[in-house]
């Protein structure tokens, strides 16, 4: 945990910086402020609360109902910021947009390949197949068969590759295996950041009731 008396609040006249991220989906989510009364707030309850320079102490989400759960907070290397690992219980900016760091009508881009590769999957799923030459991944989406078949191959693939102690092409195997698998987990309606919550529960980094699954429903 935290130990506040490490932190330097005296360079910012009492405040430390406060970066919130998803803990799931590493999104940065908002810049905020906190003195030493509202860490040992978060600390005390496991929401987050921050310092207001006009306000006063803040418990995010207390009147909105978007909380911030609380996962873990780290310190950075100058002891005068902390990056605040948070489940969020809706919105983080007051716009109503998921993160404060957006331009209003553009969506922001995803915080890797795999998000990148799970929305574009996401996406020609939502469409609807396009005359006599339907995309390969709605192709795929459209035959249970062939996509079954098709992980079945890249996964032999794959075990192939390593046997061989070839690392350039087990990457490609491995690459061609994923993507693969979130078109089949698609079919099924399960999106990559379902993967993370169990991935993230087997480690123990997120315990299963502070899980929100609003982005099934």
């Amino acid at each position: 945990m935290l130990d506040l008396d490490q932190l330097d609040f005296t360079k910012g006249g009492g405040l430390v910086s406060v970066v919130a991220q998803d803990a799931l989906t590493g999104d940065v989510l908002m810049l905020a402020f906190a003195n030493r009364e509202a860490l040992e707030a978060t600390m005390r309850t496991g929401e987050m609360h921050y310092t207001s320079r006009t306000r006063g102490l803040w418990h995010k989400g207390a009147t909105s109902g978007n909380t911030q759960r609380m996962v873990a907070l780290t310190a950075d290397c100058d002891r005068d910021a902390v990056l605040a690992q948070v489940i969020p219980a809706g919105p983080a900016c007051h716009t109503g947009a998921t993160t404060c760091f957006t331009t209003p009508g553009v969506t922001p881009p995803p915080s890797d390949a795999f998000a990148k590769l799970d929305d574009i999957v996401a996406a020609r799923a939502a469409d609807a197949p396009a005359g006599d030459r339907p995309s390969y991944t709605r192709t795929l989406l459209d035959d249970r068969n062939l996509r079954l078949k098709k992980i079945g191959e890249e996964a032999a693939e794959l075990v192939l590759a390593c046997g061989d102690n070839d690392p350039e092409r087990a990457t490609s195997e491995a690459a061609d295996l994923l993507y693969h698998t979130i078109v089949a987990l698609h079919a099924l309606n399960v999106r990559l950041s379902d993967v993370r919550e169990e991935l993230s529960r087997r480690a123990g980094t997120v315990p299963p009731n502070m899980i929100d699954r609003r982005a099934r429903s």
